[in-house]
């Protein structure tokens, strides 16, 4: 059982316990975190607190992450669209629709279900044995996602993830016209006060760091085609950002998108993993992936020929 000890320093002082230990340890998620506080196996200067707790400068604060429970989750014959593979790591051109791990309502049929299929000796982190999992996309947005195979890939892709030196693009179809045609958005974001399956614009220094610069590709006809660089990897992120600029993504119905009436119709979010550079763990060589778009969102750009690289 790693334990793990921290001293905080004027920089951190007054954050939110939780908030806290998900930003020094990347690879464990903010629920995570709050249900090892709960369990007791978090300790400021060897007491017990809540996960509201604000540090302060000097308090000595104690993590005891427990071993991985079993995962059960059955290995599932599924296809998968792989883009690379070796010994370290695999790259998967997710397709919408598709699940990255179970949850309530998914317990089949995910990306999960297919590693364990596909590769045997995948590793657990979370908590949980998770194959090799260090970033996910949500079920209805496309495109690349990188999954660990060994230890060494594991901890190198989280310190790249951590370190924000993974570079990541995404296309997104954004409702509206986005003016100025490029910027910045740096806002925090946080679970959402009455709707749980939803993020929101964090206020009162609730919510943890993100930052989206986007520009305009293609102005279209009720929508924009808009490549996006999140510097941060928050849940629904571009989704959240993009909406706090009055422009959703285009049939996120979860954040205000529409597809009906005078917008085109598409299935699910027009939101696409389009490029992925990252280390490879073993050699340092710089690895690229570039996925194109989806025919559901290509579609909607009719007689149209662009570069999106």
């Amino acid at each position: 059982m790693p334990h793990l000890e921290f001293e905080i320093d004027p920089v951190c002082e007054k954050q939110r316990l939780d908030v806290y230990l998900t930003e020094v340890q990347a690879d464990i998620s903010r629920n995570f975190v709050k249900k090892l506080i709960d369990d007791g196996r978090v300790l400021v200067n060897q007491q017990r607190v809540k996960a509201n707790y604000r540090v302060k400068c000097g308090d000595r604060v104690e993590l005891d992450i427990p071993e991985p429970t079993a995962l059960e989750v059955t290995a599932e014959d599924i296809p998968l669209n792989i883009h690379f593979e070796d010994g370290h790591l695999i790259v998967i051109d997710k397709p919408a629709g598709v699940v990255v791990h179970p949850a309530p309502g998914h317990p089949g049929g995910t990306l999960v279900n297919a590693l364990l299929f596909h590769c045997t000796d995948l590793k657990g982190i979370g908590g949980v044995e998770r194959p090799g999992i260090v970033h996910r996309l949500d079920k209805d947005t496309s495109g690349l996602i990188v999954v660990a195979k060994t230890d060494l890939a594991l901890t190198s892709l989280q310190n790249q993830f951590q370190d924000r030196t993974i570079k990541k693009v995404y296309l997104a179809l954004a409702q509206g016209r986005l003016s100025p045609g490029k910027g910045v958005v740096r806002l925090p974001i946080a679970r959402h006060l009455k709707d749980r399956k939803k993020m929101a614009i964090g206020k009162n220094d609730d919510g943890r760091q993100a930052e989206t610069a986007y520009e305009v590709v293609l102005r279209l006809e009720g929508y924009d085609l808009v490549r996006l660089f999140p510097k941060t990897g928050r849940t629904h992120q571009i989704r959240v950002h993009l909406a706090s600029l009055g422009h959703p993504v285009l049939a996120d119905s979860l954040y205000g998108g529409r597809s009906r009436g005078r917008q085109p119709v598409i299935g699910r979010q027009a939101l696409h993993a389009h490029k992925l550079e990252f280390l490879h763990p073993e050699n340092g060589k710089v690895m690229t992936f570039i996925s194109p778009l989806p025919e559901d969102m290509a579609q909607l750009i009719p007689n149209r020929e662009i570069s999106l690289l």
